[in-house]
């Protein structure tokens, strides 16, 4: 879809640290992450709302979600994840993502007011990228 900047990354056109490419989606770190290692889970094709999303994509998709939860907690010694999607209201990008961030206990993440940080450089992002990416295996 001309010019949404997730699908821009499905596509390639957009650079982005990836973490997965799969027929399910596309994960890669979001460049405002909540803690480092914060990802963005999205669906290939453009939809907007998880009502969009076929329910024969479901189990794919959120397939694809929990595998990256369980990579995010073993690539970087998280505690915990916290898993979350906007609709429509507080999505700042109108295309379906899933927000999987690491935890740990004591981080400071109350309720929905997310403090966001920012990575040293790319190298940094890199690095946290691979962790990820290496124990999606």
């Amino acid at each position: 879809m001309g010019g949404c900047v997730f699908c821009g990354i499905v596509a390639g056109d957009v650079p982005a640290f990836r973490v997965a490419d799969t027929p399910e989606g596309v994960a890669f770190l979001d460049t405002r992450p909540v803690f480092k290692g914060h990802l963005l889970v999205v669906p290939r094709a453009h939809l907007v709302t998880l009502a969009d999303l076929p329910a024969g994509e479901l189990p794919g998709y959120f397939g694809l979600v929990q595998r990256l939860a369980v990579a995010v907690e073993a690539g970087l010694g998280a505690g915990g994840t916290f898993v979350a999607m906007n609709n429509k209201v507080s999505q700042s990008v109108p295309h379906l993502h899933t927000h999987v961030v690491p935890r740990t206990k004591g981080d400071g993440l109350r309720g929905f007011f997310w403090p966001r940080t920012r990575y040293a450089d790319d190298t940094e992002a890199g690095a946290y990228a691979e962790r990820v990416a290496a124990a999606l295996a």
